[in-house]
């Protein structure tokens, strides 16, 4: 996957998630996966960390599943 299509992603996931902002993903190829497309799959993993209201650190990771055009298949999230 070409740095030009992880930024168009990592755009995508961070307007739905700010505080990831600054956060690189870690790509990795998803073996045997196809999109419905034929396009190869690829996971970008995101880790974050924000505050609650108490000043309690939460750390939040996103997976998002994309193909190499750039589509994105599948977000989700966990703290």
């Amino acid at each position: 996957m070409d740095t030009k299509t992880i930024d168009r992603i990592s755009r995508e996931v961070l307007r739905q998630f700010p505080e990831l902002a600054g956060s690189a993903p870690r790509v990795t190829p998803q073996a045997g996966a196809k999109s419905p497309g034929g396009h190869a799959t690829y996971l970008l993993a995101y880790t974050g960390h924000t505050g609650d209201a108490g000043g309690h650190a939460i750390s939040r990771t996103v997976r998002v599943v994309a193909d190499d055009s750039g589509r994105i298949l599948k977000v989700t999230t966990s703290r």
